[in-house]
């Protein structure tokens, strides 16, 4: 068995759902067993590696996990960066350590989609039209492979 059971799979997909309801906005998140360096880095390979960057109004956020070292970052393309204060994640970040630190990686993940979603809805509502430009499932980054266009 993986880090989540298929369940605790779903309810992260199912966040990710209801959170992408209110915004235009997409969230994603990518998780390895190890991060040999700096997780933001790493995450933002992983950003355009996952064709987080291709999004129309450039509104992705990669949630990215490190499990068992222990690391996690969150980031946002260009168009988030553009109109959002500096620390805009910090509070997400948080909110996520107090779950990860008590051992709950599941609802750490989930309370970050929450917050995520909130902060996107605020800069980048949901309008008629828009459509889930990316998946909602777990990306297990040991496990993925690029579709070929």
């Amino acid at each position: 068995m993986g880090i989540f059971t298929e369940q605790e799979q779903e309810l992260i997909a199912n966040a990710i759902s209801e959170a992408e309801k209110a915004t235009s906005g997409e969230i994603r998140i990518a998780v390895d067993k190890h991060c040999e360096g700096d997780a933001f880095e790493k995450a933002t390979s992983y950003f355009s590696k996952l064709g987080m960057d291709k999004t129309s109004k450039h509104n992705g956020v990669l949630i990215y996990l490190a499990y068992i070292d222990h690391k996690f970052a969150i980031i946002g393309d260009s168009g988030i960066n553009k109109v959002v204060p500096v620390d805009f994640w910090e509070t997400t970040k948080v909110a996520m350590k107090a779950h990860f630190s008590g051992g709950n990686l599941v609802q750490g993940i989930i309370a970050g989609i929450v917050l995520a979603g909130e902060k996107l809805a605020s800069f980048f509502p949901f309008q008629g039209g828009d459509i889930n430009e990316l998946p909602n499932e777990i990306i297990f980054m040991d496990q993925y492979k690029p579709v070929k266009p």
